[in-house]
């Protein structure tokens, strides 16, 4: 069982978070992505950008990392590296986590695996994983959407069941 799985199990508290923010005037397009896909590769627990206007209404984006503190100082180094910021901030942060469990649903077209989201023992989420469902409806010339659906629908019935 792979680290995350283990750790995700069972519904916890994470108290040991942090968001890392900086705003970002002066970064092209192609600066950002790379940045956030050098932050997950690092092991950020998220990335996001959100569209924002600073002095004088200059557009920008706050680039907003999640991650667990003891991978903070690599990935403040990241940003730094990375991007234009000369200076970030930081804050603490807990983080309720459902449990979790996946359920590999024999779809029409396919295997799909569905992360089942677990609160005080009741499966409440069931989440298709993305690119099982793409690899399926393109192999099978059928809709995102219905790959998606069904999975979810047989995931959903094996746990009420």
């Amino acid at each position: 069982m792979s680290e995350f799985r283990t750790r995700h199990a069972r519904e916890h508290i994470d108290n040991e978070m942090v968001i890392i923010e900086v705003n970002l005037d002066d970064c092209s397009g192609e600066t950002l992505s790379y940045t956030m896909d050098r932050l997950f590769a690092a092991g950020a627990n998220d990335v996001y950008y959100t569209s924002i206007y600073m002095k004088k209404n200059r557009p920008a984006y706050k680039l907003s990392v999640l991650s667990d503190k003891k991978k903070q100082p690599l990935l403040e180094e990241i940003i730094f590296r990375e991007t234009s910021s000369f200076g970030l901030r930081y804050y603490p942060v807990s983080c309720h986590r459902l449990g979790r469990e996946f359920y590999q649903a024999e779809t029409a077209y396919g295997e799909v695996s569905v992360k089942i989201g677990i609160y005080q023992g009741e499966p409440i989420k069931f989440s298709p994983e993305f690119e099982d469902c793409r690899k399926a409806a393109e192999k099978h010339n059928v809709s995102l959407q219905n790959v998606y659906d069904e999975a979810k629908s047989m995931a959903t019935m094996h746990y009420k069941s």
